[in-house]
């Protein structure tokens, strides 16, 4: 057994093995075993759509005296709510802004944090005394901006079809998931995510850090919904150095989502450890529930997922029939479809939606199928983006071999 000050140790003096997940279960897959002694940490991480992601700032909009207390305040028209605190006669107003909050069906509260992450300039409009002011920031002018999770990184979550005729517009769906069972939409990382390799949350204890959309951050707890079958993490961390591309709005048929992610380290102390760290996509079920009661009607896993399908789009120019306007760019909830078919790779998550609606077939990718009651069901969205929770793992396992990421201690 081995404790976590002894491998901090380790990654103090550049001794440290640590290897990302994904390079993990491909070892392990290949046949290779592994004692205690022969891995020190496994990087994890997950990145996709996590609805319960909020944000509290301290947002200038006047100078002292201006104005007694705001009664309403909106950052590039995503409206906030101001207070507990109302920074009386100050001109500054404190604020928590919901990643789900949308200023319209294109442009929410996951796109205005990533702007700002972005560094880039936002429209403030504060109601005050009957009147109202405006301004522009940037994150440097909040004197305080921190970003919390009430729920991510679930073990695992829950694939959606809908069995009646028609369509049902649902977060989980671009344009809307179509019955019956004609299509399934699904989320989660699998095998790499943190949770699904400590689901017992012993290393992802309270006080753990964490990389929070790419900067330190640390898990406060488990997070609403949170069980023992199904854990999930609350965590938390300040939105200086957030990498704009970890982060982000992803648009669904029920408007503006909020786009996540973390990174853990998972040491491995024991046999105990190890053996969870071994748990390949094939082994983790993935439920199945009608979208319009959310009850269970079957179960698969995600070796369907993430075994054999695409993690790339690949387009077809010579296909298209030009529709006008472009199904496909106006339908791409990460805004990554350009002019002739350029795709900006840095935003795409592969999610299939430009594929499921281009006619011509100019945009293609295989996300597999589900086999619900002997029937093959398409998968024709993912709401979640294996190669940057990939990136995630290599970049936290970067930094615990320079010297820069530790492990909590004392646990």
């Amino acid at each position: 057994m081995k404790t976590a000050q002894e491998i901090n140790d380790r990654i103090r003096s550049g001794e440290a093995i640590v290897i990302p997940a994904h390079e993990f279960k491909k070892r392990v897959r290949n046949g290779e075993r592994f004692t205690v002694e022969d891995v020190d940490v496994i990087t994890c991480g997950t990145f996709g759509v996590m609805s319960g992601t909020y944000a509290v700032l301290t947002v200038p909009v006047a100078p002292p005296g201006t104005f007694r207390k705001a009664e309403s305040l909106f950052l590039n028209g995503v409206p906030a709510y101001p207070g507990p605190c109302p920074n009386e006669r100050l001109g500054l107003v404190d604020c928590i802004v919901y990643g789900t909050a949308q200023r319209d069906e294109s442009y929410g509260g996951g796109h205005l944090f990533a702007d700002l992450a972005a560094g880039k300039t936002i429209e403030v409009e504060a109601g005050a005394d009957g009147r109202r002011y405006t301004d522009e920031i940037t994150l440097s002018d909040c004197g305080f901006a921190r970003l919390h999770t009430t729920r991510s990184a679930f073990k695992n979550y829950t694939a959606f079809l809908r069995r009646e005729e028609g369509m049902l517009e649902t977060i989980f769906s671009v344009t809307g998931l179509h019955g019956p069972c004609r299509e399934i939409s699904v989320s989660g990382c699998g095998e790499v995510n943190p949770v699904q390799n400590d689901p017992s949350l012993r290393s992802l204890a309270p006080g753990t850090p964490v990389l929070l959309n790419g900067t330190n951050g640390i898990i406060t707890g488990t997070g609403t919904r949170s069980t023992p079958e199904r854990p999930n993490l609350a965590c938390s961390a300040g939105m200086d150095g957030m990498d704009p591309l970890m982060m982000g709005g992803f648009i669904t048929s029920d408007g503006p989502e909020c786009l996540t992610s973390v990174a853990a380290a998972i040491p491995v102390l024991d046999s105990q450890t190890l053996e969870g760290l071994m748990v390949l996509d094939e082994e983790i079920l993935l439920p199945v529930a009608d979208i319009s009661d959310r009850q269970p009607i079957g179960e698969s896993d995600y070796g369907r997922i993430w075994r054999g399908t695409d993690r790339g789009v690949r387009i077809y120019p010579e296909q298209c029939l030009d529709c006008t306007p472009c199904t496909a760019r106006s339908i791409c909830p990460a805004g990554a479809i350009g002019e002739s078919f350029a795709i900006d790779r840095s935003l795409c998550l592969a999610c299939g939606a430009c594929a499921s609606v281009c006619k011509g077939r100019v945009f293609s990718i295989n996300l597999g199928t589900l086999d619900i009651s002997g029937n093959e069901i398409p998968v024709t969205l993912r709401q979640s983006d294996r190669t940057r929770a990939e990136r995630l793992c290599r970049n936290l396992a970067a930094r615990i071999r320079e010297g820069t990421f530790f492990l909590r201690e004392g646990a």
